[in-house]
Order: C-alpha cells, then structure tokens, then sequence
C-alpha cells in the first residue's frame, strides 16, 4: 500500500483535492440508486461497473458520504480475490459510531454490510470499533443481525453504551463496553497485534463532531486515537477504505427520502456542507499521511 496512489469513488463531489495525485472515478449518475442503500441487483451491476473502471493498483479508497459506506463490501472482496490470504485469516477492522450491521430486508445499505463482510471467506473477525451510536442498545437489539455474532465473527467496541443483549445468545464477550475511547484503544491494541493482516475501513464519524463534521450523529474519537489504531496495524494492512465525507442531496424517490429521514440524517445547508468539506479535506490529508507510514513497503 505505501506509496499507493489513492483511488476516490466520487458518488457525491464531497471529497475535495487531496494535495496529491489521486485517481477519480465519476460515478454521480449511479448516486442516487446507490446513496444510502439499494438492490443486490443494483449493487451488482454497480460491481460490474467498478470491475472495469478501477486501475489494476490503487491505494486508500475514498468512498465520500458515510451514506456509501456499504461500498466496503466490494472494496473488500476484490481485496481478497487478489491477494492470498492464507491462514489464520484477514481481520477487518472498522472505525465507526454505527455497527453497519443492522437488517435491511432491501438489499444492502450503509448500515448493513458489516454481517455480509463477516461472511465472506478468508475474513476470520470483524472488529467494530468505536459505536456511540444507541443502535445496539437494548431497544434495538433486534435490528442487530445475530448470525456474525453465533458464527463468532464479530465484535463490537462500545463507548458508553452496551450491548449486555449479547449473553441471551451467549457471546456476552463479544459486545466490549468502556468508559472511555482511551480505555477502549488501550484493550484493542493487543488485539490488533494479534492480527496478521488486516483491513481497516474509516467512516469519520466515528471522530467527535470537533474533529471532522459530519451529518451523521458522531462518536468520541479524537484525531490522537484514530492515529493511534493506524499505527497499531503497521505493516498489516492491505486495503483500506475512507467515508464520512459530507454532501447534501435530496433523494427524488419517496422511499429514500423516507428512510434517511428514519435513520435520523440531519438536514444539511449547501453552505454548511462545503464548509464541513473544508475540514474534512484537511483530516483527509492526515490520515492519508498516517496510513502511509504504517503501510508496508510495496
């Protein structure tokens, strides 16, 4: 990965110039039957599409909106059908305030890629790190796909929220709950160590809203505590993805519209997004720097 040239997938024009080359990919005609969530058949023939397009090598993956996070599910099975994986497995390693595996029963979203990426072969855990969000919470454990967790293939990392639900099914062990997101980086470094090769994907909103903006609701993770887990995952990462870029759309479909509404999206001035870009731009540019440093030499 280091030296890489980062890849941009731009859906949305939402994440600016990155003061180095990068490679762009337009893909704004498929953003309003990909944004936030779609078919399986769509989200094939988006895959079809993709196949063709990307270069033969790339580096970071920029995805844009955390409304196109399920772009990850892709990203990730090319990983895997390029590289060999061998034993004991590819941990995938995921900086989120949403545990992305909740139901969707309309193919896949944002928030439900996670339980496929724990299916696939070759990946032996998940790691969710980060979850702020009230979605594993007793109320909504429901919505919480439990196969991942049965199959033993998932962990969530929570800050001040819990997941206790988990030992009804027996694996009270996988929902990890702290105080704090220092707690919380010092049990995962261990764990991180343990890996042999990982594959780490970044939606910023796991970042407090001091950090990066976005219109998502946001978790506690300062700058020092993502730099931190990067660094952790030196010379084990093959592949990475980046969201939590912000845009404002306005779905023309009624059920899009809807559904972003239940999911508690906040509404977004064309202002405020390109100043919330701004800032984005800039954290970008940082984590580009830090991913490189713990990239393995080509």
């Amino acid at each position: 990965m280091q030296g890489k040239t980062p890849l941009i997938l731009d859906f949305d024009a939402s994440v600016l110039s990155l003061d180095r080359d990068a490679r762009r990919i337009p893909l704004g005609a498929w953003q309003e039957t990909i944004r936030f969530g779609c078919s399986w058949a769509d989200f094939s023939r988006l895959e079809d599409f993709l196949c063709e397009a990307l270069p033969d090598d790339y580096g970071c993956v920029f995805t844009g909106s955390g409304d196109f996070h399920h772009l990850s599910l892709f990203l990730l099975r090319k990983i895997i059908q390029k590289t060999p994986i061998g034993e004991p497995g590819l941990d995938v390693v995921v900086c989120d305030n949403h545990p992305d595996n909740m139901r969707y029963l309309f193919g896949l979203h944002c928030g439900s890629w996670v339980s496929h990426a724990a299916a696939l072969d070759g990946v032996r855990h998940v790691h969710v790190l980060g979850i702020c969000s009230p979605d594993i919470t007793l109320p909504r454990a429901w919505e919480n796909r439990l196969t991942p967790f049965l199959r033993r293939k998932l962990t969530y990392w929570n800050v001040n929220r819990r997941a206790d639900w988990l030992g009804l099914i027996g694996r009270k062990e996988y929902g990890r709950n702290f105080a704090s997101a220092d707690d919380l980086i010092e049990a995962v470094l261990p764990v991180l160590g343990a890996a042999s090769r990982i594959y780490l994907s970044v939606d910023k909103d796991v970042l407090a809203p001091e950090v990066a903006r976005t219109n998502w609701d946001q978790g506690v993770f300062t700058e020092a505590h993502l730099q931190t887990l990067v660094a952790a995952c030196r010379d084990k990462i093959i592949g990475t993805d980046v969201c939590g870029d912000v845009s404002k759309y306005t779905y023309s479909g009624r059920f899009k519209r809807l559904l972003s509404r239940l999911d508690g999206q906040e509404p977004l001035a064309a202002e405020q997004a390109q100043a919330w870009q701004k800032g984005q731009r800039d954290m970008n540019i940082r984590l580009l720097d830090w991913l490189d440093a713990a990239a393995p030499a080509s």
